[in-house]
């Protein structure tokens, strides 16, 4: 199970109902849907699982007048400060490259999904989403929003006014690019196969606004530690989701039953849990959407079968939740394979 921060639920829920008092209970609603808080202080370092956050983007597309702009609003939206020691890592490097380093090495602190790859070319540089396998509408209007997210923290640092060499969505061409013309104010690419932001070498190698390489050095140091933090989390997070997708067929195992499989009390594990921002449900729905995908694909078990196998009481509990993760059934997505 991936994670991103729940700075960007709060971003989506803001852009797409706004203040108005008879917003109120559909703010609330959203907000259940992705079982965070509305209440909760906006904290970079509170994550919530990737699956709920694709929920969230694919329900404002479906749901919502501009939904499906709602990636590149957020992206424009993003400032420095709103990422803690990450954006501020990000203000105070010597230059955008070292800016990009930073986002490369230490994207992870914000979310496990939609990370960078930087690559110097002939003159160009190329700041490009890394791909994930996924096909989720969700993922890859996250991906869209991360590029839109790194141009405006570039325009924020940058001393000198530019425009990049181009801009490469992987989307589909808009019936309306306003947006995307409005905020990336270069040649945007669309159906492009992949997410990338493209600039001059010399542009890359300005020196930033507020470079300070003590400070910088300092937010290093931080965020070395956070990502060794985000490590164990993740190791931690393997090892339920082995477990428990091996028992599903039989139940999913209670918390207590998992504490004593890792050899831990089921105070310790819950501790670590909450420490690693996870949630032991959160992790056996993730078990139950990968091995009911694998079946599906993989098989050709009946549907009630597969229910059974991935630990749903009958069919018709397991058609619900497929349907609430992938807006289908779970013939329709055997079918479309």
């Amino acid at each position: 199970m991936g994670w991103i921060s729940t700075l960007f639920v709060h971003k989506a829920i803001d852009l797409a109902v706004g203040d108005a008092p008879a917003s109120r209970t559909v703010r609330q609603a959203l907000y259940r849907l992705v079982d965070v808080d509305p209440d909760a202080p906006s904290d970079p370092r509170q994550m919530v699982a990737d699956d709920r956050f694709f929920d969230l983007l694919e329900h404002l597309a479906a749901e919502f007048e501009q939904g499906h702009a709602i990636p590149i609003k957020i992206g424009a939206s993003m400032r420095c400060d709103d990422y803690g020691a990450f954006g501020l890592a990000f203000k105070s490097a010597p230059d955008l490259m070292g800016s990009y380093r930073r986002v490369e090495r230490f994207g992870k602190v914000v979310t496990s999904i939609a990370n960078f790859q930087v690559k110097p070319m002939d003159g160009i540089l190329l700041l490009s989403v890394i791909p994930a396998p996924s096909q989720r509408l969700g993922l890859a209007m996250t991906n869209e929003l991360a590029l839109a997210a790194a141009w405006s923290l570039t325009r924020e640092v940058s001393q000198v006014s530019f425009v990049p060499l181009a801009i490469h969505l992987a989307r589909e061409k808009p019936t309306d690019e306003t947006a995307y013309q409005t905020h990336f104010q270069g040649p945007v690419h669309f159906a492009a196969g992949h997410n990338t932001l493209e600039l001059a070498t010399t542009d890359a190698l300005r020196t930033n606004r507020l470079a300070d390489q003590g400070m910088a050095q300092f937010f290093e140091t931080h965020l070395e530690q956070e990502l060794s933090a985000f490590s164990a989390q993740t190791a931690l997070e393997s090892q339920i989701l082995d477990h428990v997708g091996k028992a599903l067929s039989e139940g999913a195992p209670s918390l207590a039953d998992m504490a004593d499989r890792l050899g831990m009390s089921r105070r310790t594990l819950q501790r670590r849990l909450s420490a690693a921002g996870l949630a032991y449900q959160d992790l056996v729905s993730k078990a139950r959407k990968t091995l009911s995908e694998q079946l599906l694909r993989e098989t050709d078990y009946a549907l009630a079968e597969i229910a059974f196998l991935a630990g749903f009481s009958d069919q018709s509990t397991f058609t619900r939740a497929f349907k609430r993760w992938h807006d289908c059934t779970p013939a329709s997505f055997r079918r479309g394979m």
